[in-house]
């Protein structure tokens, strides 16, 4: 069986991930329809697939032949696209992140799949890499005591970050010399706290279900601040371990890092995923003893991409459940984290 799968959104993360990706995957699905805001760049992505393209939701939606929607537009249209495409009578729904920026729209879809029996999956490409998984087994087969955690991102700039933190009203742009072309002014509080909302919900979402499943219940954020030209550092207590996420996007810096680290009382885990808009398979899981012995796990040959359609494909033919409780709760996590950071910058609480 293969599922035609509709493509909201026509930017660089449909071009370079998810086109790639469902290619690999012909035996599972097809791409049928993709569709833009109008840009015109769903005609030269649906021609490379021989997909049908259009512009809005409304075409794609009533194309029969779209059995799963994959929402890859803004984060502030996740929630209206999915209750659109709940709506329309679609099977499933791989949304990209976040889920939604708010927790009333989380829980409102959340539970709308839930009563229509439409699969959902949030695209947290870091959760499903299997290195996460090894990591995971590897914590668990010692009873490992974890005593803290880290995310450290350093990528080059990135449009569509960049565009996440300056699409909003509350963030005007810098302008004149010595500014960046649209760089946040990071000097006023205001816009500050609202470049870190917007980055933990879309760019620090990416490794918190992870941090969740070793630590579930946060507790409250410590410090946090605005990194210029874009980027963020956040420190907060979750299940009693302290975390600490650290991003910066930064012209000719060093070649990129996304790495998450968690210390145990007796050893280090590094997982290193390959950077954004990368296929290269799964990310590295490294495990650094007390007696300065490392291990280097293998690598899978299938990224996180590959891994969260399998996953789909998993739950439209009923070999796996949706846990629609589990979604709601990575959701509440990421949005409460981001409006506590984005409060503790309001209030100059840095470290």
């Amino acid at each position: 069986m293969t599922w035609g799968v509709g493509v909201i959104g026509a930017g660089p993360g449909v071009a370079a991930l998810h086109l790639p990706t469902l290619e690999r995957l012909r035996e599972l699905f097809s791409v049928v329809h993709v569709a833009d805001n109008g840009g015109g760049r769903a005609d030269e992505l649906a021609a490379r697939v021989g997909a049908t393209a259009s512009q809005g939701t409304a075409e794609l939606l009533a194309d029969p032949a779209v059995d799963v929607v994959a929402i890859c537009s803004p984060p502030g249209e996740h929630a209206r696209q999915i209750r659109e495409a709940i709506a329309a009578g679609k099977r499933a729904i791989l949304c990209e992140k976040p889920l939604a920026t708010s927790e009333a729209e989380a829980e409102e879809v959340v539970d709308a799949c839930r009563r229509a029996g439409v699969v959902l999956l949030v695209a947290t490409n870091h959760l499903y890499d299997e290195a996460w998984d090894r990591a995971k087994r590897h914590l668990v087969a010692l009873q490992s005591e974890v005593r803290s955690i880290s995310a450290t991102v350093a990528l080059p700039p990135n449009g569509r970050f960049h565009e996440l933190v300056t699409e909003f009203a509350a963030v005007p742009a810098a302008t004149g010399a010595g500014g960046a072309r649209g760089a946040p002014d990071l000097a006023d509080p205001e816009v500050a706290a609202s470049v870190v909302r917007q980055l933990v919900v879309g760019l620090a979402v990416h490794d918190l279900p992870a941090v969740r499943d070793l630590a579930p219940d946060l507790e409250g954020v410590d410090f946090a601040a605005a990194l210029a030209p874009i980027g963020y550092t956040v420190g907060f207590r979750s299940s009693g371990i302290p975390v600490l996420l650290t991003a910066l996007m930064l012209p000719d810096g060093p070649d990129p890092v996304w790495r998450l680290s968690i210390a145990t009382a007796v050893d280090r885990v590094d997982v290193d995923f390959p950077p954004a808009f990368v296929h290269a398979g799964s990310a590295v899981v490294r495990v650094r003893g007390g007696d300065v012995r490392e291990t280097t796990y293998r690598r899978d040959a299938e990224d996180g991409y590959v891994r969260e359609w399998r996953a789909l494909a998993a739950l439209i033919d009923g070999t796996a459940t949706t846990e629609y409780h589990e979604i709601l709760d990575d959701a509440r996590f990421a949005i409460a984290l981001a409006d506590a950071a984005a409060d503790a910058v309001r209030r100059g609480v840095a470290a």
